[in-house]
């Protein structure tokens, strides 16, 4: 397994990408999830690009953002193209957003066939440029649970369009993680592993409080020690070299958590659950 750190975690920390990036390097992580907003932020500096973190030992498995699929297409495919660039800019293959702003139970079929096709479309962009577009497991959007994300690939039906699996997502929306994984591994390109204190605590995990400097971050909880047992979800992902994931953590102490975390994984988290030294 290869492993990232996601840039968002330090969303509110005055910060820069190189430290970020040494922080990653030292740790023995791959790579850096880097977010559209810091990778907006980013383009004036021209000597920062995949080059830059190759050379570091470093890549960028994914781009993540939001694309408004709801929005006027031509300033939508203007949104993708410009994710694009930045992807290609940063040698990222994968590209994530979130499948509309509603959940599936409040989403009518009218809306619903519109987010299909406009997936489906950008996915055709996405695959022009050697991409993958992806939608990710998330409340408030149509991929809300098993059933509907399963429904949401059939629907946009195109070889280019994948998903990110939120492991913690996928438990909050009903299913579990382990079964609803075989049946749609074949259509899995990247996961998120975060985890929580209890059910009752998902509201931390709202974007208005996360993308808040003054939101709450109780229920917040280091990978082995919250509700979701991860165990039995890494043994089902142990021996496959080909699966690439990061570390998505939104809590205080980020340096921290996230060495701790990604040391954990590597020694006590499932026989065959390679990372590499670091």
């Amino acid at each position: 397994m290869r492993l990232s750190l996601c840039t968002i975690t330090f969303r509110h920390h005055l910060i820069s990408l190189d430290e970020i990036a040494a922080f990653a390097r030292t740790n023995g992580f791959d790579g850096v999830e880097l977010w559209g907003m810091h990778a907006r932020s980013l383009e004036h500096r021209t000597d920062r690009d995949g080059d830059w973190l190759a050379g570091l030992g470093l890549n960028v498995p994914m781009l993540s953002d939001y694309l408004p699929l709801e929005a006027d297409p031509v300033e939508l495919r203007r949104r993708m193209f410009a994710l694009i660039r930045l992807a290609r800019r940063w040698q990222a293959r994968k590209i994530r957003t979130f499948a509309g702003c509603k959940g599936s139970a409040a989403t009518s079929e009218d809306e619903r066939r519109l987010i299909a096709t406009r997936l489906r479309e950008l996915s055709a962009l996405a695959e022009d440029h050697g991409l993958s577009l992806l939608a990710e497991t998330h409340p408030n959007t149509i991929a809300d649970c098993g059933a509907s994300t399963l429904r949401l690939i059939e629907e946009v039906g195109h070889d280019a369009f994948g998903i990110n699996f939120d492991t913690l997502h996928v438990w909050e929306g009903g299913d579990d993680p382990v079964a609803f994984h075989r049946t749609i591994r074949p259509h899995v390109r990247h996961y998120h592993f975060k985890n929580i204190r209890a059910r009752s605590d998902l509201a931390v995990f709202e974007p208005a409080n996360v993308y808040s400097p003054a939101g709450r971050r109780e229920g917040m909880t280091r990978l082995f020690e919250g509700t979701v047992d991860y165990q039995p979800f890494l043994e089902e992902i142990s021996g496959d070299d080909t699966v690439e994931a990061s570390l998505e953590w939104f809590g205080a102490d980020c340096m921290e958590v996230l060495r701790h975390d990604r040391r954990v994984l590597a020694e006590t988290a499932a026989p065959g659950l390679r990372l590499r030294a670091g």
